[in-house]
This record gives C-alpha cells, sequence and structure tokens, in this order.
C-alpha cells in the first residue's frame, strides 16, 4: 500500500458506443494528495483513528472517484484507471510520469493542493496532447500556451469578472463597500474590480473602499454602513480569519441590514456555520453546485454514510462527477475529446462552459482551457439557501 496508492482498476467487459463495434479502452490517470507516506510505516498502518485532516480531502475525492468507477462497471465500461498519490516522497509526479503504463493515456483528471504540481503534469498533457481536468484550486499554476490544460475552477479574474456582473444587476444601487486589506493579492483582487468598473458599457458600481487592519474596531466597519440601505459588504481578501471577523462583526450589529460577497475560496469554509456568525447573508462564486437531494445525491451520501458514518464532503461529488462525466466524454469523444468538454451528454450535477483563454491577443495558441459557467451560493447560518 505505501508503493505509490496505484490503483488499476479494470472497469467492465467491454462497451460499444453504437452497437455495431467494440469502443477500443479508455485509460484515465487519477492524481490526487492522499498522504500514504503519514499514514504507514512499510505496509504497517499508524495513524489508528486519528486521521490527519490534510489527508481527508484526497481521500475523499478518491472515495467518489471509486464510487464513480462502479458506476461505470455497472454500465459495462471498459476502462483502465490508474490513481497515483502526488504526495508520495519515493516517487514524485516527474517520476511517476516515467512510467510506462500511462502510454496512451486518453484523459488526466487531478486534485491539486500546491502551485508547484501542477506544471510538470500540465507540461506532460501538452507534450503527448491529452486533456488534464484540473477539479480544484490552485488554479493555473503559472500555466501557459497549453491548450491541453483545463482549468474547472476557473481564475479568480474571472470569478471577480462574474461576481462584478452580479453586482450590477442586483445591487447597482444599494451601498457597496470594498473591505480592504492590505497586501498584494488583495491589490490585486481590487485591481479586477477597476478594471470592470473602467471598460463596462454600463453605469460603473460606486464602491466605497475602507482599508482595515486585522485588528480593526467594530466602529471601523459600522462607521461606512448606511442604517437605511442595503449594504453590501464585499471582502476582497482571500484571508479567511480576517473575512470571518467582518462576519462576526456584522452577527453582532444587526441593526443594519447587510449581505456579505465572499470570494471563491469561501465554498469549502466550514467556518461559515459558526454560532457567532449567525444571520448574516454570505453570498460567493463558485462552478460546483451539487445537490444532495437529487437521485444521484442520495444514492452517493448514503453509500458514503453506510462506509464512514458521515457526511460526504464535496470532494467526494468531484471525485465521482470528473471520473464519469469526462470518461464518458473520453469514449465518446475519443480523440476529439479536447473539443468537446462541454458536451452535457453525461451531465451529473454542473453545467461546465469550457472555453480556451488566450492572454495575449496576438497570440495563436490558447494558454489554456477554462470553464466560465459559475453558480452564486447564498449561505445563511452555513446552509444553503437558494442557488442562482
Amino acid at each position: 500500500m505505501r508503493l505509490l496508492f496505484v490503483l488499476l482498476a479494470f472497469v467492465g467487459l467491454g462497451f460499444s458506443l453504437n452497437g455495431k463495434a467494440q469502443a477500443p479502452i479508455v485509460k484515465v490517470a487519477v492524481f490526487a494528495p492522499i498522504y500514504m507516506d503519514s499514514a504507514f510505516t512499510d505496509n504497517n498502518y499508524k495513524l489508528g483513528n486519528n486521521i490527519s485532516r490534510n489527508i481527508l480531502p484526497g481521500l475523499d475525492f478518491y472515495t467518489g472517484v471509486m464510487m464513480a468507477i462502479d458506476s461505470l462497471n455497472a454500465e459495462g465500461i471498459k476502462a483502465e484507471v490508474f490513481f497515483y498519490d502526488t504526495k508520495n516522497s519515493i516517487e514524485p509526479i516527474p517520476q511517476i510520469l516515467e512510467k510506462p503504463e500511462l502510454a496512451g493515456l486518453s484523459l488526466i483528471i487531478a486534485f491539486f493542493n500546491n502551485r508547484n504540481e501542477i506544471k510538470p503534469l500540465a507540461d506532460f498533457a501538452a507534450e503527448h496532447k491529452i486533456p488534464l481536468i484540473s477539479e480544484t484550486y490552485p488554479n493555473d499554476g503559472g500555466v501557459t500556451e497549453n491548450p491541453y490544460f483545463v482549468m474547472i475552477n476557473p481564475t479568480l479574474k474571472t470569478h471577480a469578472d462574474a461576481i462584478y456582473k452580479y453586482l450590477q444587476k442586483n445591487n447597482a444601487t444599494n451601498n457597496i463597500v470594498w473591505i480592504k486589506r492590505k497586501g498584494n493579492m488583495e491589490d490585486m483582487i481590487q485591481s479586477y474590480f477597476a478594471e470592470n468598473n473602467k471598460k463596462t458599457p454600463a453605469l460603473p458600481l460606486r464602491m466605497k473602499t475602507i482599508e482595515l487592519v486585522d485588528s480593526f474596531s467594530t466602529s471601523d466597519l459600522l462607521n461606512n454602513l448606511d442604517s437605511n440601505r442595503q449594504n453590501i459588504i464585499i471582502c476582497g481578501t482571500l484571508n479567511e480569519t480576517f473575512s470571518i471577523n467582518i462576519i462576526k462583526t456584522l452577527s453582532a450589529n444587526r441593526d443594519y441590514n447587510t449581505q456579505v460577497i465572499g470570494m471563491p475560496t469561501w465554498d469549502g469554509l466550514k467556518d461559515l456555520s459558526r454560532p457567532d456568525l449567525k444571520g448574516v447573508d454570505v453570498i460567493y462564486s463558485s462552478p460546483y453546485n451539487f445537490s444532495r437531494t437529487d437521485k444521484l445525491g442520495i444514492t452517493i451520501t448514503n453509500k458514503y454514510r453506510n462506509k464512514f458514518l458521515s457526511r460526504p464532503s464535496d470532494q467526494v461529488f468531484k471525485g465521482y462527477e470528473s471520473m464519469y462525466h469526462f470518461t464518458k466524454l473520453a469514449i465518446k469523444h475519443q480523440a476529439n475529446l479536447i473539443h468537446n468538454l462541454s458536451d452535457k451528454s453525461f451531465k451529473q450535477f454542473n453545467d461546465f462552459d469550457i472555453q480556451s483563454v488566450k492572454l495575449k491577443k496576438e497570440s495563436l495558441t490558447p494558454d489554456y482551457l477554462e470553464n466560465r459557467k459559475l453558480y452564486f451560493i447564498k449561505k445563511v447560518d452555513g446552509q444553503v439557501k437558494s442557488v442562482f
């Protein structure tokens, strides 16, 4: 088990797309952070019942992948699936990519949690013309001129552009307050909105900017709110502690009618359910909208609960959807998969609108492909209230 947590699964006995000829076998490689080195010494499991928190996201993703393999197997799909632990200290990603079994891959699915891991795998995908589906944040990892690198979770700029349009459509007449925290990332996020304000063909948003330090006082925030109007608070930072303190302050002062617009990293922010954050509407953008109440969502939830006695995280659903959806597309489109990634034939939960992106207009080659379909999630007391 220590070797590199490689799984070779032969799924089914064969499959015909049109009933006339057997489809050729599809080979899929999945990369995710499992941290097997920290869980095993040789073949001896050493964690007991105390699984480290850094292991759980990748392990949940792997569980979702395996559930999808079960579904494909039940349909008689023929494929080879290889699973690799990106945190293996004995065989890092560049060494894994030299393995002979990766010859002839149709598809690569990746869960990244480290920016430095993206480019080696993306370069391999470009060299061999294999679509690489990146499911998670971080996004681009500095990848350019690579039309085979596919970001399901789009760049922060794409999120910022979508948030701007959302505000323009729904909150243009409200008291919009941009909360600024000192930092290079915060400057970049703010620049995206400033750029939209300059180039919009409609009326630009009127936004009041206030810069707060981490130890800001209640009055520092409340003095900029309007007690007679709807206040839209934009947290222009990826710093979760700072953002949580903004919501906490608003929760303790509910005389003001407020909504908080968060960054896309809030998608997995569990602290939003804290008791001291109650009563505040929180809205953020996400490429994922996983229904847990439809037939498939209930099936996945029940299977996970029966096996692990807990509720599946979104990583389980991401693993399932990426494995099932894109494997089916690979079988359907074969060598033309890269041109048909937005095909909705095998939709599981989410719509994808995957477009090529050129960072320079004069470029002949796309720098990457990016999913432009975003949902807006509204949460109150940590619970999803609406999706639009």
